[in-house]
């Protein structure tokens, strides 16, 4: 094996030592093994096609298919020919996984299970990267330029991981960086031949320069300084979505003390693990309160076109005294003080702190937690919360429809006002809200329509998978769908309740879990759940759960928030357990849900009818016709090249000649030949010969004179063509006398000759040849490179000169020219 096709396996392999991050994204090693699979397949036809002399864009050709051949193998949609030979409806698959994956990356949070859609998009992505670095490190001889698709894999976990990515698939990867430099260094030295020292001794064997060395083991030291400094450097171990951020969180744009915390994507994690199929402990509480309302995690509160974020809490510390709602509990609020104690799992690892609504004073915790009394929320910037085992008293809440129905509406000057109601403007949402809300006169009222509004007698059902609208907008599909879970439920009351002018947000955390003793509750990733907050004017943030009681296990409805799809003799009182034996969790993706048999109820907003799905033969056909017009673009090239050297008839150039002794009479006229086009068609005329030659694989040697070129063809590709031999040294005569003479070949039919010669020519070439040569002719492939290595050429000149006028300022030059004192 030659060191050239060498760096393509090493390339290949680099590939995937670059796609070791990933690992911190999936539960298991099934991406890695399909994804070796895909890169051997692309490294072998990128290989044979070598082998082949394939110019480099039949190389990146072969490496695609291999690519698609390789994902028909890996998944495989059932039709396909001998296993592995894909069809149209094996690319329909494909379209079908890649849209899957879409939603799944919405409703999975790291690490991700085996995932088919989400599989193919890995393998998918390695593969493109495996074609891209082997035209870079093999076909462009630029292997310093591959890290930059490798590095896109790396950025991938660095995107979506909530916690920091670990330092060690890092490493890997830039091993296998290191590994394709150092291997690409060798071939280039070993391409000098044998090397002599300075001693005269001759070297069979390759010996590193001293140059080469200290830049390899510069590499090593830099990768090393840049996995070693983030970790001994507090506070730099954070992933993207960790980023540090300043505000109060109220509004007012004003700095917090204490610090904030790192951001993290409630929404990720809970559809993630509402996802998971394996039950994991997450939280033990235990509290002297019968029935608790929900266990608060995080709040998520900043509504944007992409949906609602989490906004960066900031606070004091949690050893400092906390604000008592009790002192001043406004009338038609019953407040009750509660005491809980809390034991999280190693499975719950976030700097989020779960606690009960309006904790008043917390035992056990240390002043690296914080507490946002706005977003009623314990968090930390350096600590976490897993392992961790804690008290806390708290206040229960309970408030009646009058109090909240007498409350008046915030200014709207308000920080919480104006904060809590930004909202994209949906027009469908917008309508919506208007026809709830008609005629009701106060906020409570208000907020009662819109939750009463997603019931099943609406058509609203549960589910885990949601429905794919046709609006491009979540919040007008979920409506229109009318299919989803808590987090949709959440977020879409939260969105209709602040079109309605109503301050409102989403609590992230747990609902009550399995009771194992006397006020103890194990709570795990299957209880997880989002309710909507809303916010009355001199009452605070006020819970209401949307999603159907039904579907969550340990729902709490009350007084103020009903069960609305309970039967109307069941009276909800206050503090009580709705569905106590619910036929599934809130979390639970093989639970029945019983409410399914209403999906297919009033499945539109404002429209007739759910969307029909868009055929999709036409986007076959317009994608078969852009390959048809890519591929012809060569050959229409060289059509419009050979209509424009097309020998032009000879003009004749008239010339007036007095007649002598004969005053008045008509000149002479005498008819000649414009030499300068008959110049100009000869050199076509040569030119137009030379490409054919080309076309058909017919060897041209640029050194021969045209009388020598044209006597070597007669003699070997056109000796059983007499008139093909005769055309051809009339072709090469006539480029002779353009170039050489004085006059040229004028009174010549150079057009015959020329096709005679072409038809020679393709007579006596193999079916292959003269198909690529009027579908892909060699001849303008080889202009083209030609002319991409010559503007290559002229662009390292141009900035060696730009460069070299530089160093004429360079500092160190100014001051060696100095004179001395």
């Amino acid at each position: 094996m030659t060191p050239h096709r060498n760096i393509g396996f090493v390339a290949a392999a680099a590939t995937l030592l670059a796609a070791a991050p990933l690992s911190a994204i999936f539960e298991r090693w099934t991406w890695l093994i399909q994804a070796a699979v895909v890169v051997a397949v692309v490294a072998g036809s990128a290989a044979l096609s070598r082998l082949g002399r394939m110019p480099l864009w039949g190389q990146v050709l072969a490496m695609l298919a291999g690519l698609t051949l390789g994902l028909t193998w890996v998944f495989p949609g059932g039709t396909e020919l001998l296993a592995f030979v894909p069809t149209p409806a094996t690319f329909a698959h494909f379209g079908d996984l890649l849209q899957t994956s879409l939603q799944d990356m919405r409703s999975y949070g790291v690490k991700v299970p085996d995932v088919d859609s989400l599989l193919f998009l890995a393998v998918l992505g390695i593969g493109a990267v495996a074609v891209v670095v082997d035209v870079l490190a093999v076909g462009l001889r630029r292997p310093a330029l591959a890290g930059l698709p490798m590095l896109a894999i790396y950025s991938v976990p660095v995107a979506v991981y909530v916690d920091s990515v670990p330092a060690t698939p890092f490493v890997v990867g830039a091993a296998g960086y290191l590994w394709l430099l150092v291997t690409d260094n060798v071939d280039r030295v070993r391409r000098f031949g044998r090397r002599f020292t300075g001693e005269g001794r001759d070297v069979d064997v390759w010996e590193a320069s001293p140059l080469a060395a200290a830049g390899r083991r510069l590499a090593v030291v830099g990768v090393i300084v840049a996995v070693a400094l983030p970790l001994a450097v507090p506070g730099m171990t954070g992933g993207l979505l960790n980023n540090v951020g300043a505000g109060p969180g109220d509004g007012s744009g004003r700095p917090g003390q204490g610090g904030s915390s790192g951001r993290v994507d409630l929404f990720a994690a809970l559809s993630g693990q509402l996802n998971q199929s394996e039950e994991l402990d997450l939280v033990k509480v235990s509290t002297n309160e019968t029935t608790p309302f929900y266990l608060r995690l995080g709040v998520v509160d900043d509504l944007r076109p992409s949906g609602f974020q989490a906004r960066v809490p900031t606070g004091r510390p949690i050893t400092r005294p906390l604000p008592d709602p009790g002192e001043h509990a406004p009338r038609g609020v019953d407040q009750q003080r509660y005491r809980a104690t809390v034991e999280v799992t190693k499975n719950l690892n976030m700097p989020l702190m779960p606690v009960y609504a309006e904790p008043v004073k917390t035992d056990d915790l240390n002043g690296n937690w914080l507490y946002d009394p706005n977003q009623q929320v314990v968090f930390s910037n350096r600590d976490n919360a897993r392992g961790k085992s804690y008290s806390f008293d708290y206040v229960r809440s309970t408030f009646s429809p009058a109090a909240l129905r007498a409350a008046p509406s915030l200014p709207s000057d308000s920080p919480v006002m104006r904060q809590q109601t930004e909202r994209p403007s949906v027009p469908a949402v917008e309508e919506l809200v208007a026809q709830l809300v008609k005629g009701k006169s106060n906020d409570y009222d208000k907020v009662r329509a819109i939750y009463d509004y997603f019931s099943v007698e609406n058509g609203f059902t549960y589910a885990l998978s949601t429905r794919n609208g046709s609006s491009g907008e979540d919040i007008t599909d979920f409506l229109a769908t009318k299919v989803g879970y808590c987090q949709q439920y959440a977020a879409a009351m939260a969105w209709l309740v602040r079109a309605a002018g109503i301050p409102a947000r989403v609590a992230v955390g747990f609902t009550n879990g399995s009771k194992a003793d006397s006020g103890t509750y194990v709570l795990t990733n299957r209880n997880l759940h989002a309710w909507t907050e809303v916010n009355f004017s001199g009452i605070g943030w006020v819970p209401f759960d949307a999603t159907p009681a039904a579907a969550v296990t340990g729902s709490v409805r009350s007084a103020w928030a009903p069960d609305i799809d309970a039967p109307e003799e069941v009276t909800p009182s206050t503090g009580s357990t709705s569905a106590p034996d619910a036929a599934g969790p809130s979390a639970g993706p093989n639970e029945a849900d019983r409410l399914d048999k209403d999906t297919d109820q009033g499945l539109t907003l404002n429209q007739g009818g759910p969307a029909e799905e868009s055929p999709v033969w036409p986007w076959w056909l317009a994608g078969a016709l852009a390959l048809l017009a890519l591929l012809a673009v060569p050959a229409l090239r060289r059509s419009a090249l050979r209509r424009r050297r097309r020998v032009r008839a000879v003009t004749p150039a008239a010339t007036a000649l007095p007649v002598p002794g004969q005053r008045g009479e008509p000149r002479q006229v005498v008819v000649g030949v414009d030499a300068e086009a008959a110049r100009a068609d000869a050199h076509a005329a040569w030119d137009e010969l030379l490409d054919t030659l080309v076309d058909f694989h017919v060897r041209v040697d640029r050194t021969e004179t045209p009388r020598a070129t044209a006597e070597r063809l007669a003699r070997e590709a056109l000796a059983e063509r007499g008139d093909a031999a005769t055309g051809v040294r009339l072709l090469g005569r006539a480029e002779e006398r353009a170039r050489y003479a004085r006059d040229p070949l004028t009174d010549t039919e150079l057009q015959p000759a020329l096709r005679t010669v072409r038809g020679a020519l393709a007579a006596g070439a193999d079916r292959r040849t003269r198909l690529l040569a009027a579908l892909l002719p060699p001849s303008v492939l080889q202009r083209w490179r030609t002319g991409l290595a010559e503007r290559s050429a002229r662009v390292v000149t141009t900035s060696g000169q730009i460069r070299q006028r530089m160093s004429r300022w360079s500092p160190r030059r100014l001051l060696a020219h100095r004179p001395a004192r």
